[in-house]
C-alpha cells in the first residue's frame, strides 16, 4: 500500500466508508480466496475501475496484493481526482504499473509537472494512449521525454497546454513514429514549423485535431495534407488564418477523409467546398458553422460529389437558401443529422425538400432549426413522414405554434421537440391602474 498512501490521503473523503476485514478474520478465512485460484481473481479484478481497486486494496492483505497488481492497471483515468492528483501520485502509479500501463488520462490534472511525467515516460515504455488535456504546467520537456522513451505511443492529447511550443512537436516527431492520433488544440504557441515537423515525422497520422491555432496558416496545413496520406479526421475549428488554399491541399491529397471541421474559419469561400467536392468523395461529416461566405453554389458542388455525407453542421451559414436543401435531398441520401440554426433564409419549401428526400424516411434522426424565422407549421407537416426523426430544435422559430408541435407529436410520438415560446404580452392596464412606461418610451 505504500505506493498509494499519498493517493488515499488526498482522497480520504472517498474512502472513509470503505469496508475493512473485521478483526480476527484472516485472508485464509475468506471463502472466495479458498474457492478461486489467484489467476481467476486477478481476472475479476481487471474489470474494476481505479476507485474500486483502491477500495478492494483496503479489504485484506491478500486483496491488497491482487488489487495493486500491475496487470490490473493497464488503463488508468484520473480525471475524477483531477484536483487531488499531484506529481508523486503519478510517479507511484508509474512505478507500480511499469510496462503494464497502456493508457493514462491525466485530463484536467493541473498540478502535474514535467518531473512526474519524466518518471512516467521512463517507467511506462509500453504506453499507447496519453491524455494531458489542460495540464497547464507541462512544457516541451514532457514531450522530449515522450519522444525519448514512448516509442509505442499512438494517441496523444496535449490540448490546452499553453506552454507547448514547436519544440514539443519536433521531439514527438523524432521518437513517436507510430503516432496516429494527436490533439494539440489551443496550443497557441505552435506555428507552421511545428506542424511541419510533426507531419514529416509522424506520417501514419489518421486524426489531426488542431482547433484554435492562430499561428498555423495554409503552409502548415499543406504539410499535414501532403505527408499524412491516411488522414481520416481533421479538425481546424477556429483556425482563423487558414484560407481556401489549405482546403484545396486537403482536397488534393486527403482522399480517405471522413470527417472535417472548419467551423469558424471565417476566411473560407465557396472555393473550399468545390475543392472538397473534387477530392474528398468519402466525406461523412462536415462541420462549417459560421462560415458566412458559403453560398448555394458551393454546396451544390459539394453535394453532387460527396454522396456519402451523413452529418452536416451549417449553423450560421447565413447565405444559403432552400436551394442548398434541394441539392442535399437529391444527392446526399444518407444524411442523419443536419443543423440549419440561424440560416435565416430557409423557408418551408426547403424543409419540404428535406422531408420528401430519400434521406427522410430512413436516415434523418436530428434536425436543428433554431432561429429560422421563416419556418412555419407547414415545415412540421413536411416532416411527418420522417419516421426515424428523434429530435428537432425549434428555439426562437416565432411562426411555429404549439398546435403544430402537437400534430407532429401525434404522428411521431417518440420525437423530442425543443422549443421556446415567449410569454404572452400582458394586457394594457385597466380601471384606475397607473399606466407604466419603460424608460426608453419615456425618452422617446
Amino acid at each position: 500500500m505504500n505506493h498509494y498512501n499519498n493517493f488515499n490521503h488526498h482522497n480520504h473523503s472517498r474512502t472513509e466508508s470503505i469496508p475493512v476485514t473485521p478483526i480476527g478474520i484472516t485472508d485464509d478465512d475468506a471463502t472466495i480466496n479458498k474457492k478461486l485460484p489467484k489467476e481467476l481473481l486477478l481476472r475479476i479484478f481487471s474489470f474494476l475501475d481505479v476507485v474500486s481497486l483502491c477500495r478492494c486494496a483496503q479489504v485484506a492483505r491478500f486483496w491488497n496484493v491482487l488489487a495493486l497488481d500491475g496487470s490490473n492497471w493497464q488503463r488508468v483515468d484520473l480525471f475524477e481526482f483531477q484536483r487531488d492528483i499531484v506529481g508523486l501520485v503519478v510517479e507511484n502509479i508509474s512505478k507500480r504499473c511499469g510496462g503494464f500501463l497502456k493508457s493514462l488520462s491525466l485530463r484536467g490534472c493541473q498540478s502535474i509537472t514535467d518531473a512526474a511525467l519524466r518518471t512516467f515516460a521512463q517507467q511506462c515504455r509500453n504506453i499507447e494512449e496519453l491524455n494531458l488535456n489542460n495540464c497547464k504546467e507541462i512544457t516541451d520537456l514532457t514531450c522530449e521525454n515522450l519522444g525519448k522513451y514512448s516509442h509505442k505511443l499512438h494517441r496523444l492529447d496535449i490540448s490546452s497546454c499553453p506552454q507547448i511550443t514547436n519544440s514539443a512537436l519536433k521531439a514527438v516527431s523524432d521518437g513517436c513514429h507510430n503516432l496516429n492520433i494527436i490533439n494539440l488544440s489551443w496550443c497557441r504557441e505552435v506555428t507552421n514549423d511545428g506542424v511541419e515537423a510533426l507531419a514529416k515525422g509522424c506520417t501514419v497520422l489518421h486524426t489531426f485535431i488542431g482547433k484554435g491555432l492562430p499561428q498555423v496558416t495554409d503552409v502548415g496545413i499543406s504539410h499535414i495534407a501532403r505527408n499524412c496520406k491516411n488522414l481520416k479526421k481533421i479538425n481546424l475549428h477556429s483556425c482563423s488564418n487558414i484560407t481556401d488554399e489549405a482546403i484545396q491541399e486537403i482536397g488534393e491529397h486527403c482522399h480517405q477523409l471522413l470527417f472535417l471541421c472548419i467551423s469558424n474559419c471565417l476566411r473560407l469561400t465557396d472555393a473550399a467546398l468545390v475543392s472538397l467536392g473534387q477530392g474528398c468523395h468519402n466525406l461523412r461529416t462536415l462541420e462549417v458553422a459560421c462560415c458566412s461566405h458559403f453560398t448555394d453554389n458551393g454546396f451544390q458542388a459539394l453535394a453532387k460529389n460527396c454522396n456519402s455525407l451523413e452529418k452536416m453542421d451549417l449553423e450560421e451559414c447565413i447565405q444559403i437558401t432552400d436551394s442548398t436543401l434541394n441539392y442535399l435531398s437529391n444527392y446526399c441520401p444518407k444524411i442523419s443529422a443536419l443543423s440549419l440554426s440561424h440560416c435565416e433564409l430557409i423557408t418551408d419549401e426547403g424543409i419540404r425538400h428535406i422531408g420528401t428526400g430519400t434521406c427522410a424516411t430512413e436516415y434523418l434522426h436530428i434536425l436543428e432549426l433554431d432561429n429560422c424565422p421563416l419556418i412555419t407549421d407547414a415545415s412540421l407537416e413536411h416532416l411527418m413522414g420522417c419516421q426515424g426523426l428523434e429530435r428537432i430544435e425549434l428555439y426562437d422559430c416565432q411562426l411555429i405554434t404549439r398546435a403544430g408541435i402537437r400534430r407532429l407529436r401525434t404522428r411521431l410520438p417518440n420525437i423530442k421537440v425543443h422549443a421556446y415560446f415567449a410569454p404572452v404580452t400582458p394586457p394594457p392596464s385597466v380601471g384606475n391602474g397607473r399606466q407604466r412606461y419603460c424608460k426608453c418610451c419615456v425618452i422617446l
